[in-house]
């Protein structure tokens, strides 16, 4: 695709709509620009516009299609797939401006937001009104625009969802800069195609997210941990089932290894609660009585037991839960810390192919010679799963990345999974999934980026 190259024309037209403080070109632009947190291509966008507001969208949305200009949306840039990194230069425009919370309406239960509100001050902003936002990314610094273009999950889809399952409506900015309004604040709506849905998880190639209604649910006034160590972590993952079929359905399922805890704990410098198993399984729950509770605890506590757990410790004070998820939530940047590169497959897998896969992943270790950690959400099937370059030569680990990573799609395609289950496409997973969905599939995908951006000038080059 010929793409304008942005002039001072162009500049002097983007400094009229924002003013010159929010303009950066050339040097002036930072270097996280040109990347995001796994994939570091250094490639810059021409300019970066810092907007504040819907109608500055629209108005270099509209320039940008007349002068066939690429756009490429971004928040906080903590991507892993390289969703937000300029393939052709062109014009970035961050969100991270936008960041007002408008509206809580606590009768119909939503809260309006704008894209760049971060995804910790909507936690901490609901809370405070006896409410909840269930979507759980690990990374809470990520703002809510950037949840919505990867469809961010979290820990706790195993129970309540992830973020598509709590968007009410949007306000978007489309190509030619129309500015559309999707969805709203019904519960029910069946009037046509459901436009909202595409937009989520589209990773900025349809749309530039400008507002968002969220839907709230009461918050639960009890909750807890259980972290239950086992023998190895084979028999841990094939407990899940079993517990998914008991009905007592935790929040969340996390699987980690003896290995990754003690990262962990040195990186951070704090004590997990027990590190002497080799694999645990960390689950949580949460409910409006302390009885609720019990009751579900202690039968899935009884059914690892029964699948042979050590044992299983319960974490019902703030303190050991703080220690106990503050370790988990730094488990990739203990990992980041023990390496000097790293790249990630985010497969997701039928639950009962969790054990498989992560055994076929110890496999490609000796197979291929190189160091591969993983850890995951074992209650959805989504495995985070790091190969590691520590101090190979970038042409060996060229080679051998590409091998480990080729391997691990393939096996998901056979146990009937999917190329992504929270972080995205990007530019990083285009080739997977290519591969795994075949030219039909992608085929599809083009006409619908089509029908939305004819001139393909929406953060062109990824997903399709």
């Amino acid at each position: 695709m010929n793409y304008k190259k942005v002039d001072d024309k162009d500049i002097a037209f983007l400094v009229s709509v924002c003013g010159k403080d929010r303009i950066f070109a050339g040097q002036e632009i930072h270097e996280s620009y040109g990347r995001d947190e796994l994939v570091n291509k250094h490639l810059f966008p021409e300019v970066v516009a810092e907007v504040d507001r819907t109608e500055e969208v629209s108005q270099i949305m509209k320039y940008a299609y007349e002068h066939n200009i690429p756009v490429i949306p971004r928040g906080q840039g903590t991507g892993l797939a390289g969703g937000s990194v300029a393939l052709d230069g062109g014009i970035m425009v961050s969100t991270v401006r936008m960041n007002k919370i408008l509206e809580l309406d606590e009768e119909n239960l939503t809260l309006t937001v704008e894209p760049g509100v971060l995804l910790l001050d909507i936690v901490k902003f609901v809370q405070k009104n006896d409410l909840f936002y269930p979507p759980d990314p690990g990374e809470k610094s990520a703002t809510i625009g950037g949840n919505i273009s990867t469809n961010a999950g979290g820990m706790r889809a195993v129970k309540y969802g992830v973020t598509r399952d709590y968007i009410r409506g949007l306000e978007v900015v489309l190509a030619d800069g129309q500015i559309m309004t999707m969805g709203g604040k019904t519960v029910k709506n069946s009037s046509g195609y459901c436009l909202k849905d595409m937009i989520v998880g589209s990773e900025g190639t349809l749309g530039i997210v400008t507002k968002a209604i969220l839907k709230l649910l009461p918050l639960p006034k009890k909750n807890l941990s259980l972290l239950v160590p086992f023998p190895n972590l084979a028999q841990a993952i094939e407990t899940v089932p079993k517990i998914i079929k008991s009905k007592s359905i935790p929040t969340a399922i996390e699987f980690m290894e003896k290995e990754i805890i003690l990262q962990s704990e040195e990186f951070l410098g704090k004590q997990f609660p027990d590190s002497s198993a080799n694999a645990y399984l960390l689950l949580t729950f949460d409910g409006n009585t302390k009885e609720e509770l019990e009751e579900a605890y202690e039968k899935v506590a009884h059914i690892c037991l029964d699948a042979g757990a050590i044992d299983a410790l319960i974490s019902n004070t703030q303190e050991r839960q703080e220690a106990i998820w503050s370790a988990r939530g730094a488990f990739l940047e203990a990992i980041k810390a023990s390496t000097t590169e790293l790249d990630e497959c985010d497969v997701v897998v039928p639950r009962n192919k969790v054990a498989d896969f992560v055994k076929y992943t110890d496999e490609l270790q000796s197979k291929f010679d190189i160091k591969i950690k993983g850890f995951g959400h074992a209650g959805d099937g989504n495995l985070h799963v790091y190969v590691l370059r520590d101090q190979l030569g970038e042409k060996e680990w060229q080679e051998k990345l590409a091998r480990a990573m080729d391997a691990m799609y393939a096996k998901a395609k056979e146990f009937g999974g999917e190329v992504s289950g929270e972080h995205g496409i990007g530019i990083a997973k285009k080739p997977y999934l290519e591969a795994t969905k075949g030219s039909e599939y992608m085929a599809l995908l083009k006409r619908v980026k089509l029908a939305f951006d004819p001139k393909n000038i929406l953060n062109p080059g990824k997903v399709c």
